[in-house]
């Protein structure tokens, strides 16, 4: 499957651990030396500005989306290749899926949970084929691989539809692994 361009949730605070923006950064600048279009939520702070300030560096394309109630809030980065406001959050997902042919998600919290979420079951109800992973920094989404993990022994999540989810420890291997991408058959 050709990458172009890729949606990527992640936190706008930088975390405790310096790794989450480390890797982040190591992420954009794959991104752009690949050619690889970056679609984000558009803030200047935390996970989101690292990976978008490394893909810029490396002269990446980077786009930001970002509902208009959050601009003020959430500290729009003003230095994008291009910066779209939209209504609402329901907006800014549905932009964010179209634009993409992939979808990451980096350490963040509730708001990059349900971003990944959203797109995840859209592919495993079969609005997409598109690929969905976690960039596992530091072992953050390991209690969340567990559980899911746990969701399928239990019987409420198809192990076809888990293994969707592709989860890798670094960017490389997580866009590789995106490349060679093919959906399940099985629909839910």
């Amino acid at each position: 499957m050709a990458i172009r361009c890729v949606s990527v949730y992640c936190g706008s605070s930088p975390g405790r651990d310096e790794a989450y923006t480390g890797q982040a950064r190591v992420l954009g600048r794959l991104l752009a030396e690949r050619g690889i279009k970056l679609v984000y939520g558009g803030a200047n702070v935390g996970v989101m500005r690292a990976l978008a300030d490394a893909c810029l560096e490396r002269g990446g394309n980077v786009v930001g989306v970002m509902p208009k109630h959050l601009v003020a809030r959430e500290k729009a980065h003003r230095g994008l290749s291009e910066f779209r406001v939209v209504g609402s959050m329901h907006e800014r997902k549905a932009l964010m899926a179209e634009l993409a042919d992939g979808f990451i998600a980096l350490p963040g919290g509730v708001g990059t949970l349900d971003e990944l979420f959203e797109v995840w079951t859209w592919g495993q109800l079969g609005l997409h084929g598109k690929p969905c992973g976690l960039l596992n920094i530091a072992s953050y989404f390991d209690p969340l691989v567990a559980f899911l993990d746990h969701a399928v022994s239990e019987g409420f999540i198809k192990a076809v539809h888990r293994d969707m989810l592709v989860v890798a420890e670094t960017a490389e291997e997580l866009i590789s692994r995106f490349a060679a991408y093919v959906p399940p058959a099985a629909g839910k």
